[in-house]
């Protein structure tokens, strides 16, 4: 267990220097948010996990009440998921969602610990294809996920646990920057 936090310092301590990136996500949410435009976020097992909290934060509150922001995690859909991978292919769960949902003001955040996730990647090159902004979770050997982001916030380890630690820590940030500026605005 010493080694395992050891790793989890480690990691933290190297994402300090992507706190410019950080701040930059959050300016372009905030400039996103303010222009009536919405967020959509993408990721599968665990990150599909943390798209649903980071919509939740967005939506509810983070630590402060506020306007709710507009944010919605297209993992959620039961009935839209399993018809697409039905009568489609997995790859274009998320694909076919931003195709039908996502317009040029909006943001796809894309979360993908390995970066090589095919459906993430597809609602990216979508996404792109319609001119809306993503931003990009990914991992150390996420370069797939990194190229194809405007925006990439990359946790320096290869294991989900640690990367996704590290993901947790950062949007929440992202948050309570989005946050504080809508507080501000009431």
């Amino acid at each position: 267990m010493k080694d395992q936090f050891d790793q989890h310092i480690k990691v933290v301590q190297q994402a300090v220097e992507q706190i410019p990136a950080l701040e930059a996500m959050a300016d372009r949410l905030i400039a996103c948010f303010n222009t009536g435009g919405r967020l959509y976020l993408v990721g599968n097992g665990g990150s599909a996990a943390d798209a649903q909290h980071i919509a939740a934060e967005l939506i509810g509150r983070f630590k402060v009440k506020r306007k709710a922001l507009p944010a919605v995690a297209l993992t959620t859909d039961t009935s839209t998921l399993t018809a697409i991978s039905n009568d489609w292919e997995y790859e274009y769960v998320f694909a076919r969602q931003v195709e039908a949902l996502v317009t040029s003001g909006d943001i796809l955040w894309a979360l993908s610990v390995s970066g090589t996730s095919p459906n993430v990647l597809r609602a990216v090159e979508t996404a792109r294809k319609i001119g809306a902004s993503v931003i990009g979770f990914t991992g150390k050997s996420g370069d797939p996920l990194a190229n194809a982001s405007d925006i990439v916030f990359r946790a320096d380890h290869t294991d989900s646990d640690r990367v996704q630690e590290a993901h947790l820590l950062a949007y929440h940030l992202i948050c309570d920057k989005v946050e504080k500026h809508f507080a501000t605005c009431e």
